[in-house]
């Protein structure tokens, strides 16, 4: 009954996002990340629902801080103006340099930012997901590009390799790129 009373409590929390019974994956990562190559503007490709991105036009722009931590910066066009957020990255351990974790307020954990793939010129499959007491998880998955479009090919070999990875992406969606003003 106690569980029960607590999934109905946190289920508005989630319901923006994509959450499963039971624990999270555990996927491969990216085998020797190199985090220098990674670094710079990544567009997003395609997602799974994310409360936090509503808008279109959304990228991350990924630079080295002088103490060590990465500086992300997310922005998207949403209701009319182009909305930032500036969080920080950080490689938790470094015999897993692709396991970095994300937070976007000094109040809140680092949040799982897994590096599945990526060529760095190209594209990246990214995943992060969170346990909920083990009884169900949330899970985010992106498809990154260096460009704002990326051929079907190379979006339908990222959505394979999430597949085979055990990640549901039923409800990953195309973010709209279009119209979109570089700086």
């Amino acid at each position: 009954m106690a569980t029960a009373y607590l999934l109905l409590l946190l289920l508005p929390l989630v319901s923006a996002q994509t959450y499963h019974w039971g624990p999270c994956p555990t996927p491969k990562v990216q085998p020797n990340f190199n985090l220098q190559q990674y670094l710079g503007r990544w567009y997003e490709i395609e997602k799974l629902p994310a409360s936090f991105e509503r808008g279109k036009c959304i990228e991350a722009n990924y630079a080295m801080r002088k103490d060590g931590t990465v500086q992300v910066l997310n922005s998207q066009f949403y209701k009319e103006k182009v909305r930032v957020a500036e969080g920080t990255a950080v490689v938790q351990d470094v015999r897993e340099p692709a396991k970095l974790g994300v937070s976007f307020s000094y109040f809140t954990p680092y949040s799982p930012y897994w590096v599945l793939s990526t060529d760095y010129t190209t594209l990246s499959v990214v995943y992060s997901c969170t346990d909920i007491l083990r009884i169900f998880h949330v899970d985010y998955a992106w498809i990154l590009g260096r460009s704002r479009f990326l051929p079907r090919d190379t979006v339908n070999y990222a959505k394979a390799l999430l597949i085979k990875e055990g990640i549901d992406i039923v409800k990953m969606t195309a973010t709209d790129q279009m119209g979109c003003k570089d700086n």
